[in-house]
């Protein structure tokens, strides 16, 4: 297998999908973020977070293989070892460049391993497995409270790779300008209101488009009636983590939100 670097270019990205804020000055905000999937089991770590992100479980092993293989995760930072957490002083070129080398030799193995695995039929939960270090990762975040997560990975001993995204997610957060939702009015990421049939809720909606980001399969087209079905789906099994993406404002806090009530909240009765 030929080994090489990336073709396609993805790096650490953070995109706004919804800003809100109530009259009482609660603002919430989701955004989609792209980080390596090395870092994901740290960002999960910070409970204020509402997310749902990719699932190595859903997506079929053949395409995860050709994220690795046209796009893979390679590091920039190549810290040189020594005692404890933190990686101060940096390799000197010649070693970094050996080390990705290196990087991309052990995912060309994991490739062929995983292709292994599939010819066996071995399901993709296990098979994906295999990819994980090499691939970008997408995650939809929703929060009202980011000054401890921005206090904690953007710092001199955060890994480099999740502060590099907790610095694309501050500045798109900074320079963002929240739009004021009225009381009954609903924060809704993915959704354009004057789009949603009368016959379906939008809040429905949401929460389904929130939820397929674990399919990757944001691809532009749109159907509110497919998106109602997954909500329902999703309701009815009792994966309601898509759910909290979409709130309104209100005078309690709930689950992890402040000043907003949770769509969670509503439909989990």
């Amino acid at each position: 297998m030929t080994t090489t670097g990336p073709s396609n270019g993805s790096t650490y990205q953070a995109l706004i999908l919804k800003d809100s804020i109530s009259r009482n000055g609660n603002r919430l905000t989701s955004m989609q973020v792209t980080l390596p999937r090395i870092v994901l089991p740290e960002f999960n770590t910070h409970r204020v977070f509402s997310r749902n992100s990719a699932s190595s479980r859903a997506i079929p092993v053949n395409k995860m293989i050709e994220k690795a293989v046209n796009d893979p995760f390679i590091p920039s930072y190549w810290g040189k070892a020594q005692k404890g957490m933190q990686a101060f002083v940096e390799l000197s070129k010649a070693e970094k460049d050996e080390a990705v080398q290196v990087w991309l030799r052990a995912r060309d193995k994991a490739v062929e391993e995983a292709k292994e695995l599939l010819d066996i039929g071995v399901h993709k939960q296990l098979a994906n497995r295999l990819l994980e270090p090499f691939l970008w990762h997408v995650i939809v975040v929703t929060a009202t409270e980011w000054d401890n997560f921005f206090k904690l990975r953007i710092h001199a001993d955060a890994q480099p790779e999740i502060m590099y995204a907790a610095e694309a997610m501050k500045k798109a957060l900074d320079s963002s300008e929240p739009q004021i939702i009225e009381e009954g009015e609903w924060h809704m990421p993915f959704v354009r209101l004057e789009l949603v049939p009368p016959w379906i809720d939008a809040r429905m909606a949401s929460a389904a488009r929130c939820a397929r980001v674990s399919y990757l399969n944001h691809d532009g087209k749109e159907s509110y009636e497919s998106d109602n079905d997954l909500a329902t789906r999703l309701l009815e099994s009792g994966h309601l983590s898509p759910f909290e993406h979409v709130a309104t404002p209100g005078d309690k806090d709930t689950g992890n939100f402040k000043g907003w009530t949770q769509f969670r909240q509503v439909v989990d009765r």
